[in-house]
C-alpha cells in the first residue's frame, strides 16, 4: 500500500480511522515522505505518549503506597492479594524505568504528591481516619522500589 495521501486526507483519516492513520503515518516515515505527514496530529500523539507514561507511573506509585499503608496499618487484614499488588506495581515501575530511565527524576518529583493520594485512598479503603496515617511518607524511595520491602 502506498502511503502517499495528501495532508488534508491524512487529517481526515486521523479523525475517521485512527489505526489506519497510524499505519499510514508509519509508512510515510519509513518511505521518507515527510511532506505528506500530518505533523499537527503526529506531534499531539507523541506528546500524549509521554503524558501517558508519566500518568501510568503516578498511578502505579499510588497503588504501591496504598497497599503498603494498608499492610502497615491493618496487619490483621494482610493478604496475599495486597502483597501481590505491591509486587506487581513495583514491577511495572521498574519496567518503566528500564524502558525510560528519564522517568526516574519525575518519580522523585511526584513521590510526595502520590503519597498524599495513596494516603487518602488508604483512608477510604480502610475506614481509618486520614489522620491515622502520617502526613509525610513513612517509606523512602528506596523502600518503595525494593521488591522485598514490607513494613512491619
Amino acid at each position: 500500500m502506498s502511503a502517499e495521501l495528501p495532508v488534508k486526507t491524512q487529517t481526515t483519516l486521523y479523525e475517521q480511522d485512527f489505526c489506519l492513520w497510524i499505519e499510514t503515518t508509519a509508512n510515510l516515515l519509513k518511505e521518507g515522505q515527510f511532506s505528506q505527514l500530518d505533523i499537527e496530529n503526529l506531534v499531539e500523539e507523541i506528546e500524549t505518549m509521554g503524558r501517558s507514561e508519566k500518568n501510568a507511573l503516578e498511578s502505579n506509585l499510588i497503588i504501591v503506597f496504598l497497599h503498603l499503608l494498608k499492610w502497615q496499618y491493618q496487619p490483621d487484614k494482610r493478604s496475599r492479594s495486597w502483597k501481590s499488588s505491591i509486587f506487581e506495581h513495583r514491577r511495572i515501575v521498574h519496567k518503566a524505568f528500564k524502558n525510560s530511565p528519564s522517568l526516574k527524576p519525575f518519580f522523585a518529583d511526584i513521590f510526595a504528591e502520590c503519597y498524599q493520594y495513596g494516603r487518602k485512598q488508604a483512608s477510604i479503603e480502610t475506614g481509618l481516619s486520614l489522620t491515622a496515617f502520617p502526613t509525610e511518607s513513612p517509606f523512602t524511595i528506596d523502600e518503595i522500589l525494593d521488591e522485598d520491602f514490607l513494613p512491619d
